[in-house]
């Protein structure tokens, strides 16, 4: 199984569309800083609980991740504290960072991360048939429809995947 490194944008998104679990049948192992999953996934009330019952795990870092992503705080002066420690667990252990976050994907490219998101992830369940092609489009149509407020993607990208 596959360790990806997650920041809290992309559960957020799974969240107001109901569909938190949904990751969690791919053949991945999502990994979190424990301090992020009881500091950040606090709306709704419960997420962080939610995602460690599906299968999230909370991690401690390395003084090797600490230290690097101390670092990134000088050279990436919009991240925040997590997003920067997300990005060093990532860089260190050599895995994909989950966001969609546009300056945490900024940093990963100049880092040599590799990254994927939101639509990245459902367009994975859709191909390897984790969810039906009825289950894709509804989440689709939710993310459009929150768009903008709870959810922040590009708008093109989800009209597209809806008339494909």
């Amino acid at each position: 199984m596959q360790y990806i490194s997650s920041d809290t944008n992309v559960w957020i998104d799974f969240s107001v569309i109901g569909r938190s679990q949904y990751p969690f049948r791919l053949q991945y192992t999502y990994i979190m800083h424990k301090d992020a999953v009881t500091d950040e996934l606090l709306s709704p009330p419960g997420l962080g609980e939610e995602l460690v019952s599906y299968g999230l795990q909370p991690v401690e870092i390395s003084i090797e991740e600490f230290f690097l992503a101390q670092s990134y705080g000088e050279r990436y002066k919009r991240l925040s504290t997590y997003d920067r420690i997300a990005l060093a667990i990532a860089k260190t252990r050599n895995i994909i960072l989950l966001t969609g976050d546009k300056a945490l994907r900024n940093a990963a490219v100049e880092e040599e991360v590799s990254f994927i998101g939101t639509l990245g992830i459902l367009d994975q369940l859709k191909e390897t048939n984790s969810i039906t092609l009825e289950e894709y489009r509804y989440c689709i149509e939710q993310l459009l429809q929150h768009n903008g407020k709870d959810v922040r993607l590009p708008e093109a990208e989800l009209r597209l995947r809806l008339n494909e």
